[in-house]
Order: C-alpha cells, then structure tokens, then sequence
C-alpha cells in the first residue's frame, strides 16, 4: 500500500510520526511518501519538502511569499501523479492541504484529513469544500465534532494525540539533578521560555520575554529552542543576557520548570498537560493581527481556554504583551494559591480530553476503510 502524506509544520510532524507508526504495526508493507520533518523520516517516510521551507506566517509573510507557495503546490501535484498513492493523508496546514484535496478529489484518490484546521475559528466555509472533498475527517477537540455536526458532516473524533506523546516522553524524563547536570545548570528554579518555532515570531517575542529575567533574580530563565532554529539565531536575539539554551527537550525542560512563558500555538496545551503554570504570549505583525481581528470568531488564541471555553491561563496579546505585563504575571503565577488552582484545572481539561490512542485509533480506521 501506498500513502502521501503532508503535514507542514512541527507540530504536524509529531503527529504524523506516530500515524505513520500505528499504521505500520497494523500493516507493515505500507510505503509513505510525505511532506513534512525528521520524526516523519525516523518512522521510514521518504521526505520529499522538509516543513522548515514550508511555514509561512500571517497575512503578510503569505502574500510577500506567494509565488513560493504557489511553486509548492504544483510541484506537490506531479509529485501525487508520480507516485500514484493509495490514499493522501493530510495533517492540519489547511491553506496548502485544502488545495490539494481538491486536486486529489478530482483525480479519484481518497483523502483522510487528521487534524482538522481551525475552521471553528475562521473561514467556516471552508466545511463545505471539506465535506466535498475529504472521505473522513478526524477531530481531536470535543467541541469539533459538534461543530460539524452543524453543518451535516460526520466526523471521526479520537482524542487529542499529545496525551499519548507525552505518556511515551515522561517515561523518558530523567531525575532533576541529572538535567541539571547535563545542561550546566544551577540549582535555581527554573522558568521556561518557548519562544515559538518560525523566526518571525520568535524575533518579536523573545526579546520581550527575556526582558523580565532581571526582575527575578531567584529563578533561572530557559530558553526551548526550536528544532527548525539555529543556535547563532537565538544568541544573536539574547545578546548579553546569561540565559541557557536547550535544543529537543522541550518535555523534559518544561517537566522541571516551575512556570512558563508560552507563545501561543500547540505549545500552550503541551505546557498544560505537563502540568506546567504558563503565560500566554502572542505579538504579530500589526496588518496580520488586524486583519486576524476582523476574520478571527473566538474568544480565546489558547488551546487551554478554547477547550475549557473560559480563562484558565493569562493570554497577553499584542499591545498588553509588554515587559510589565510578563513581569506582573509571572510574579501571579508563582504564587501557591494561583498555582493550585491552575493545576486543579489542568486536572479538568485532561479529563475532557482523555481517551488516549488518538493515532491509533486513526490508523485503523483508514485502514479498515480502504480495505473496503
């Protein structure tokens, strides 16, 4: 069997890695050709564009890069015809999938979408090109299926992946002490940075989150780099400041903070169901955030409040994402009793959230399904 994979960012490369594992160990003579990264690759996917020169972000960036994406998505095309799958999967990265499920529909090759995009949010006409072109949708926020079900389209909802990702990574996670030792860190708490993963969010909201390291002279600041990022990038950002770097693990470096500093994205639930208190951060490009404003339905930009449909973690946003505002909220969050009642609804939405087997439970679904 022949699959095509295509997941354009990080995140989607996680998730990916471990469809492409399940669906492996329920039929083991599958071959995948797929877009997307390196933890793609380690499961035996052939990577025909790695997701780092595929990212593009906001209004803006799209626009300034079109004919780039526009050369992608043609070259993507001939690339299907070449291969001739048995099926595409595509995970999440709607602006670019979209396009070519419409493409596959039309040459008779059937697409699994894993992952829905966020078309709750914005663009909600986009349901209907998915339900025209798109065999079986499967959704891993409870509130998604709903949604759908809106608009007369049966979803498949499986439960969030990162449960399990980050079942199968504590097991890894090594002693405090251990980490500390082989990071060359001091005994100090720590307070991690995850700054995002594309260097246009990064150059605007790193140097905004290091700028409160000063006032808390008690605690060492972390900085998560970004797998798609070079060490030099976030040096050349940092300057003078004696902050530590940590490349590819993420999990772990959150496991032994006491709070975080989180770009919004993936990343803020990642944070919640380690357990971990965080801030969320976001500052865009002024014409990007204000057309978002416009399109944009939802309350919240976190996962954590989307899911739990209320406040849980303090999102700063574009202009009240200043030095003030992280210094004051850290300092919130780092207080017992705001603490314990983050946690206590930490406990809660992993509640909702809590099916496990979310890859899975995909997998032998779209294999049951082409088998029929």
């Amino acid at each position: 069997m022949k699959l095509y994979i295509i997941a354009g960012e990080a995140s989607g490369d996680l998730h990916a890695s471990d469809l492409i594992r399940e669906l492996k160990l329920v039929q083991t003579d599958i071959e995948v050709r797929a877009w997307g990264g390196d933890l793609m690759k380690a499961e035996g996917a052939e990577i025909v564009k790695h997701y780092r020169d595929l990212a593009f972000m906001g209004f803006t960036e799209v626009i300034m890069n079109l004919k780039t994406i526009l050369k992608n998505i043609n070259y993507c095309k001939k690339d299907i015809l070449n291969f001739k799958p048995d099926a595409i999967i595509l995970v999440d990265y709607p602006g670019f999938n979209l396009r070519i499920a419409m493409f596959a529909k039309k040459n008779n090759i059937p697409v699994y979408y894993y992952i829905s995009p966020q078309v709750w949010a914005w663009k909600s006409s986009r349901v209907f090109r998915i339900k025209e072109v798109v065999k079986k949708m499967f959704v891993i926020l409870p509130f998604e299926k709903e949604f759908y079900k809106n608009f007369n389209f049966d979803v498949e909802y499986v439960g969030h992946p990162l449960q399990d990702v980050i079942k199968r990574k504590k097991k890894l996670f090594s002693e405090r002490s251990v980490f500390i030792k082989k990071h060359g860190l001091n005994d100090k708490p720590i307070i991690a940075i995850l700054p995002g993963s594309r260097k246009q969010e990064i150059k605007t909201i790193l140097p905004l989150m290091i700028s409160a390291c000063d006032s808390f002279p008690g605690y060492q600041f972390i900085i998560a780099a970004a797998p798609s990022q070079t060490l030099s990038f976030y040096k050349d950002l940092i300057g003078d400041k004696k902050l530590s770097i940590i490349e590819d693990e993420t999990y772990e470096l959150l496991s032994h903070s006491e709070v975080a500093l989180v770009t919004s994205g993936t990343a803020t639930l990642e944070t919640a169901l380690l357990n971990i208190p965080e801030v969320v951060c976001y500052k865009g490009g002024m014409i990007s955030y204000f057309i978002a404003r416009m399109l944009v339905k939802i309350k919240f930009i976190s996962l954590v409040n989307l899911i739990m449909d209320r406040e849980v973690v303090k999102e700063l946003i574009q202009n009240n994402l200043t030095a003030n505002s992280i210094e004051e909220e850290l300092r919130k969050i780092l207080d017992p009793l705001v603490r314990t009642k983050i946690l206590s609804d930490y406990a809660k939405l992993n509640e909702i959230l809590n099916t496990g087997g979310a890859a899975a439970k995909t997998a032998s679904i779209i294999l049951d399904d082409l088998k029929r």
